[in-house]
């Protein structure tokens, strides 16, 4: 009896409505949510099942005709309350031959449900041409920047053929690198628009692998080595002559990555290595390391690398620059091209991404298939790059390599003073003073004397304090 009790209780109050009714159509039983729901109240008991479902059932003088499919199975249906009204139910209806109410009806309102849904079609369409307007604004505008910007950029070329001033120049080499720099900004604003709209495609097209990365390596090497930087780019011999894909997309990539090493690394190299990984048919996946010994990044802080507009640290946004787009390009690019992109890194030790693509082979390549190079063995090599190699922290004042690298530095400093170059004395100071931030008190007093004379420009004090800094490294 308690159990016969429970289950009557359970079914009093059940969400859905409970509808019992007979082969005549009669309805016997309803439980409070039918009650509540279709209006009726207890008058619900003794009207035919035709008057909740008139789209169902149909009064005819044996009962009732209906095309319902009786089962287990959920069907949509209007239920229509006293007052006509109707709304929308997902319906069960159990044939029970063996009790007196020969058909058992359970349904379930989902009128809030359908109004969710046709809301959030409506907020999707809604989205939808939200970001189509705003594609087509950033598209419009970064149309419109281009224009004044490469105005500057020609009339400032033209000038700097005719200008001879030397303070004119250097004012002018600034406006120029502005103007570059401003047309990068406005291409990868493009990109992002349109990867994040998903209306970016690849152009695969044959082209030569090897020429593809030294038109990559000419585009770099001259502002690496100008910070005194070494810099090398190797790749397998299996790495196929040529493939097919998109070449201006994978240049964009190398770039983005090999202009951030440049841009974070005073001393040490920057090293790229490509090697064969796989190949499954006509495709293979090449697999890009791109190392250097820059100022490294946090564990705690590398989750930020690849969003959009996010910056490792804000101070590095003022520091270096950047808008924080370029990474998150890269990788949407490199996962287009069936890959990934990762980060390896550790402060003051340098920084390694690595990145596969997938690329298709032609015809003979495809027919041959050459070894793939052991991966681990490559990314083991790549790890001691990253620390400068044997001879301690390059960054470790001291140290034989950072006493190397000091080596290195001051002749090209002096030698920038010495032929008026006080631009690129200012880039070689930048790098003595992070080879010198552990050093002793004089010597980073030494440091920070003649960084402000060649601020200033002054020869004389520039030239003292660097006799200064050559006797104080000497006796350490």
């Amino acid at each position: 009896m308690e159990q016969e009790a429970l289950y009557r209780f359970s079914v009093e109050h059940a969400l859905e409505m409970v509808i019992a009714f007979g082969e005549d159509g009669r309805i016997g039983y309803v439980n409070q949510t039918a009650k509540r729901l279709l209006e009726y109240g207890d008058e619900l008991c003794g009207i035919n099942i035709s008057d909740i479902f008139p789209n169902a059932f149909t009064v005819t003088d044996y009962g009732f005709s209906t095309e319902y499919r009786f089962g287990e199975e959920a069907q949509d249906m209007m239920a229509y309350r006293k007052n006509h009204t109707c709304f929308s139910v997902s319906t069960r209806i159990l044939k029970m031959e063996e009790t007196p109410a020969a058909y058992l009806c359970m349904a379930e309102d989902t009128s809030k449900q359908n109004f969710l849904e046709k809301q959030v079609v409506q907020v999707e369409h809604e989205a939808s041409d939200a970001m189509k307007v705003k594609s087509e604004f950033v598209a419009n505008v970064t149309h419109e920047l281009r224009t004044p910007v490469n105005g500057i950029l020609g009339n400032t070329k033209e000038l700097l053929e005719r200008e001879t001033d030397a303070d004119k120049l250097k004012i002018m080499r600034l406006i120029e690198r502005g103007c570059r720099d401003m047309n990068s900004i406005i291409n990868n604003i493009l990109d992002f628009s349109k990867l994040e709209a998903g209306k970016f495609t690849l152009e695969t097209r044959k082209f030569e692998f090897r020429s593809m990365m030294d038109y990559v390596k000419s585009n770099h090497i001259n502002k690496i080595t100008e910070k005194g930087l070494e810099f090398f780019v190797t790749i397998s011999p299996e790495v196929p002559e040529f493939v097919i894909g998109d070449e201006l997309r994978i240049v964009q990539i190398l770039n983005n990555l090999l202009s951030n090493a440049c841009k974070f690394t005073a001393v040490g190299k920057i090293v790229v290595e490509v090697v064969k990984t796989a190949q499954l048919g006509n495709r293979a996946e090449l697999f890009f390391l791109v190392i250097d010994t820059g100022i490294g990044i946090d564990k705690s802080q590398q989750d930020k690398l690849f969003k959009s507009f996010s910056q490792v640290d804000a101070s590095i946004s003022r520091k270096y620059g950047g808008t924080g787009l370029g990474l998150n390009i890269s990788k949407q690019l490199v996962e287009l091209m069936g890959g990934n992109i990762t980060a390896q890194s550790e402060p003051n030790k340098g920084t390694m991404f690595s990145f596969s693509i997938w690329l298709e082979l032609l015809e003979e390549e495809a027919a041959n298939p050459t070894a793939t190079s052991d991966i681990y063995t490559v990314i083991g090599e790549a790890k001691n790059s990253m620390s400068g190699g044997e001879g301690g922290d390059i960054h470790q004042y001291g140290t034989q390599r950072n006493r190397e690298e000091i080596g290195k530095i001051m002749p090209k400093l002096i030698l920038s003073v010495e032929m008026d170059n006080w631009e690129k004395a200012e880039m070689f100071m930048d790098v003595l003073k992070q080879l010198t931030e552990d050093a002793p008190r004089e010597v980073k007093t030494a440091v920070l004397k003649m960084k402000m004379a060649v601020q200033k420009g002054n020869y004389d004090k520039t030239a003292a304090a660097y006799e200064t800094l050559e006797h104080l490294f000497e006796e350490s």
